[in-house]
């Protein structure tokens, strides 16, 4: 089980076996913090009673370890794995989880009342997946690993299946395999032998957001800039310790650039940077990372892939992601990790950041819309709606015509079509409308029932009025952690790198709900106060220019060299036997992507990511 993660951990492995009681633990490990022999795992505690196994970081473990060596704990090495051990041997595991300042995913088995107790950090940056069955309790940091195991023949979730249609990934608790579970952010799990598996959650969002009814900002805007400067460089300046290399991702957007400059004012040297950029139009931002690095002082890198490169990924992708997923930038992360990861060994990266200080262009487009819909009658954007979608995207591209070619809007029909589908819809209904790739996935997945989750509780509207700030809260509890986060662990586990997120410090996240909207959203911009902050080390007419994704250009792609791979995953007879998915709904989104008249890049991809895992996985 541990050596299919051996990228995970190439530096270390060890095993503890106990027997009697019927308990294996396996770890293996990258190097980081106390890179010696004391820091190896599984870890046992000195009065021999716990067993740790433990993925990730904790960035307040020296304070900890002074508290507990106060209270008479002798330490054999200088590892934060030690200090977790000791800590919930002289406090208990849920009183030392409030007090971590990290990421992290943790086994820890108590010998003497013979439990296992399994934690995931707040924001769920590493992985936790377990499942139970006749007499086999299984947990590992990855799915491949618990496919190692010859007590459990994995199966489809065809529920599961459904969900992941929708979201382009599978939404936690839910995995692609019957019986198989993410253990969500800020969760325990207690099993007892002979017992079932209790979930608990020990930090929630929800909680934060009650918090925050209770309290009013009162912060000015100086004082909030200074506020968040002194929080957030506290946050990126305890990501730094390290004992190996260090660097960051920089792309040149707000995010990463305000991670890179409290990086470089907290440096005596050039901090080391590194950005890949695409000669394709729109999907380059490697000239503006290059220009905040100068302006900054890194030692920058940068790596210009070529298509064929980024093309040349996509047969490893079912390999590395473990379970169906299919965020296209999952490619240019993997890029611009296995670039990073040939001179260092951890790097910064600015995940989070639109999330907590709403930067999302949906968040924009959704002010935009409630506007127009406060502007025109129901009744008209009902005949709106009724009348562009009547029409095909290919007459309306005619119709476009008249329209000045330098501004003209590409794919003209499709982006109106596209807006007729949101004009009419209350708030919730246009949340989920922007974040489904198969708005009825349940007619794509034969014999599915997808699960309704979080983003259909009609009680998160009345925990949080605002809507934009409710479309935050959403994302930071599904599209962060099942999305963003996956995304980024897997890719560059693959190769062997720890990416570190201070942007998700969870006091980070504490202040960002605390924030009043116009601390996010002021004059038509996103992310007004970590701009705010931001122009303090770099000038604004450097950063403010239109957001970007992070991803590459599969529209295009699968029209042209991507075309013979796509057409064989999509093969009609090859999915009528695979006896999942309706081949009619996916050949007709082929065929109208293939002409041009519509752009179904996202639909497709997500259906070609499944079918690519099926080849690897379950043939």
């Amino acid at each position: 089980m541990t050596n299919t993660m051996s990228r995970r951990g190439p530096d270390g492995h060890g095993k503890w076996v106990d027997d009697v009681a019927g308990v294996a633990l396996g770890h293996r490990r990258l190097s980081v913090i106390d890179v010696s022999d004391a820091g190896h795992q599984p870890m046992l505690s000195s009065c021999g009673r716990y067993v740790i196994v433990y993925n990730g970081e904790i960035y307040n473990f020296k304070e900890l370890r002074k508290e507990l060596e106060a209270k008479g704990r002798v330490f054999k090495g200088h590892s934060d794995t030690e200090v977790i051990l000791q800590a919930c041997v002289e406090w208990g595991v849920m009183q030392v989880l409030p007090r971590l300042i990290g990421m992290f995913a943790f086994g820890l088995w108590d010998k003497k009342e013979r439990t296992l107790t399994l934690a995931r950090d707040r924001l769920g940056i590493k992985p936790l997946y377990w499942g139970h069955f006749d007499g086999l309790f299984l947990f590992g940091s990855e799915l491949k690993a618990l496919r190692a195991h010859p007590g459990w023949t994995p199966q489809i979730n065809r529920d599961a299946l459904a969900s992941y249609m929708r979201h382009n990934y599978i939404p936690a608790p839910l995995t692609i395999y019957d019986g198989i579970h993410k253990l969500q952010p800020g969760c325990i799990l207690k099993f007892k032998i002979g017992k079932e598996p209790q979930v608990e959650s020990y930090w929630s969002l929800s909680k934060v957001e009650k918090e925050k009814s209770d309290s009013k900002f009162k912060l000015t805007d100086s004082e909030a800039i200074n506020s968040l400067d002194e929080l957030l460089g506290d946050a990126v300046g305890r990501r730094m310790v390290s004992d190996v290399p260090l660097g960051a991702f920089l792309s040149g957007g707000i995010d990463s650039s305000i991670v890179v400059a409290l990086m470089q004012a907290q440096s005596s040297k050039p901090v080391h940077t590194y950005s890949i950029g695409f000669n394709e139009t729109g999907y380059n931002e490697a000239q503006h990372a290059a220009i905040v690095a100068k302006h900054l002082g890194t030692s920058h890198t940068e790596l210009y892939a070529t298509a064929e490169t980024a093309q040349g990924i996509i047969p490893d992708l079912p390999e590395m992601y473990d379970e169906p997923f299919a965020d296209s930038s999952q490619i240019s992360t993997y890029l611009v990790s296995a670039l990073t990861r040939q001179h260092v060994t951890v790097a910064l990266s600015g995940d989070g950041g639109d999330e907590c200080f709403a930067g999302y262009n949906r968040y924009l487009f959704a002010e935009r819309i409630r506007r127009l819909q406060k502007l025109t009658p129901k009744a008209f954007r009902s005949v709106f709606t009724s009348i562009i979608s009547s029409i095909s995207p290919q007459q309306l591209d005619k119709l476009s015509n008249f329209i000045p070619g330098s501004i003209r809007p590409s794919m003209f029909g499709d982006r109106l079509h596209k807006l007729a589908g949101v004009i009419s819809l209350k708030e919730d209904n246009f949340y989920r409308q922007l974040v489904s790739q198969w708005h009825e996935p349940e007619m794509l997945v034969h014999d599915s029932k997808e699960m309704k989750g979080l983003i259909w509780d009609e009680s998160v509207r009345e925990l949080v009025p605002n809507f934009i700030e409710r479309m935050q809260y959403l994302d930071l509890l599904t599209y962060l952690p099942d999305d963003i986060l996956t995304k980024v662990d897997r890719a560059s586990m693959a190769v062997s790198l720890e990416v570190r997120v201070p942007l998700l410090d969870h006091r980070v996240v504490e202040f960002s709900r605390q924030l009043p909207m116009q601390y996010k959203i002021r004059g038509g911009k996103s992310k007004w106060l970590l701009r705010q902050l931001l122009y303090r080390y770099v000038p604004s007419e450097i950063i403010d220019r239109p957001k970007m994704g992070f991803g590459v250009p599969i529209d295009r792609w699968l029209r042209g060299p991507l075309r013979d791979w796509a057409e064989e995953l999509l093969d009609k007879n090859k999915i009528e036997k695979q006896g999942l998915l309706n081949s009619v709904l996916v050949r007709q989104k082929w065929n109208e992507h293939l002409s041009g008249s519509r752009n179904w890049q996202y639909q497709l991809w997500t259906v070609l990511m499944f079918q690519a895992w099926y080849e690897q996985w379950m043939s």
